[in-house]
């Protein structure tokens, strides 16, 4: 397991005061109840985050469509957009010759 998973099994949601919403799945195919809630908590495309409070309102909304998005912490959220800047860093080139080494010594055979 990973660090960040276990930070995140340990983390309860209700102690943390902002909740980070993000749309993993997509609306088409959905029951209109869900769409509705997903409205309401204003995700309409895939990958986009919401910051929302932590009230049993919203906690009852992603429970209904708990299937379609990944809920996190504020902590939580910015360990994974750093994971996820450093994946994405640059790195210096992977130069591969397929040449063989130029010999620098001739062997002469007497």
């Amino acid at each position: 397991m990973s660090a960040f998973k276990a930070f995140k099994a340990c983390v309860p949601i209700e102690w943390s005061d902002k909740l980070y919403i993000t749309l993993v799945r997509g609306i088409p195919g959905t029951r209109e109840l869900h769409r509705r809630t997903l409205e309401a908590l204003r995700l309409r495309k895939c990958n986009r985050t919401v910051v929302r409070k932590n009230t049993p309102t919203v906690r009852g909304m992603l429970q209904q469509v708990k299937r379609l998005v990944a809920i996190e912490t504020k902590e939580m959220h910015e360990a994974r957009k750093r994971r996820e800047a450093n994946h994405r860093a640059l790195r210096p080139p992977l130069v591969i010759s397929h040449h063989p080494a130029a010999k620098t010594e001739s062997f002469q055979l007497s």
